[in-house]
């Protein structure tokens, strides 16, 4: 019996081990050992991923003298109109991979070109942001549609204000800007059309360039392009009046 009994003692490490080498098996192949931010740890950052795609891009161009981006609406906005084509760059050898941040390959961001017509340049737009403003637009839509007044809250800039989600029987969506990490509030103009206000991130780059005065026409959302590798979705136009950056509707 006590030779029974020791022969047990030793098989049992060896099942316990092939169990667990089967469990192994078993997460590896369904995805559920990690976490999903773990199980991308090793993809590209979007940063390296905006390089790569810049190079991409300049390459293609000095090969055909044209952009592989995809056909947009001419009334498009600026920061929303050239998405770059990866079928295209992939097809013809200019890149291997689509980047893991990029929409098409499951990615939170568009990749655009701006400035295409002086010096292309390859810019992220966060999709997050891009959604949240339009589930605000639908909202204020639907509410005005049958038969609410705009759902105008505190007036922000001339003829731009924070919106009422009280009247709208919403709750007000956590908007993070990509720029800065803080919480930005969403505008609607007069005509209905829902912005996000980008107006302090806009003032701290304002602030890092030193200048205190631009000229009256002049766009201040290119300085979130200049200085980083996004652009302000969904952003009006801003001007310099006053000292401070104001949403305009030219």
């Amino acid at each position: 019996m006590k030779l029974i009994h020791t022969q047990a003692k030793r098989r049992l490490p060896i099942q316990w081990a092939a169990l667990a080498a089967m469990l192994l098996i078993l997460m590896t192949v369904t995805g559920c050992m990690y976490p999903q931010e773990e199980l991308k740890q090793n993809q590209i950052a979007p940063k390296e991923a905006v390089r790569n795609v810049q190079a991409a891009i300049d390459q293609y161009k000095a090969d055909t003298g044209m952009l592989p981006i995809k056909n947009s609406a001419a009334d498009t906005p600026i920061y929303e109109k050239f998405v770059v084509d990866f079928a295209k760059l992939t097809r013809m050898g200019y890149m291997s991979d689509i980047p893991s941040a990029a929409f098409e390959n499951g990615g939170n961001h568009y990749f655009l070109v701006i400035d295409e017509e002086t010096k292309p340049r390859v810019r992220l737009m966060d999709i997050v942001t891009f959604q949240q403003i339009n589930d605000i637009q639908s909202w204020v839509k639907s509410y005005t549609q049958s038969g609410g007044k705009l759902p105008k809250g505190e007036e922000m800039y001339p003829s731009f204000y924070q919106i009422d989600y009280k009247a709208m029987n919403k709750t007000a969506p956590v908007i993070r800007s990509v720029f800065s990490g803080q919480t930005l509030h969403a505008l609607v103009d007069e005509n209905g059309v829902v912005y996000a206000d980008y107006g302090i991130d806009i003032m701290q780059y304002v602030q890092k360039s030193g200048k205190t005065e631009f000229e009256a026409n002049t766009d201040l959302r290119t300085l979130l392009v200049d200085g980083s590798d996004f652009v302000p979705v969904k952003a009006p136009v801003y001007r310099w009046v006053n000292g401070e950056p104001q949403a305009s509707s030219t």
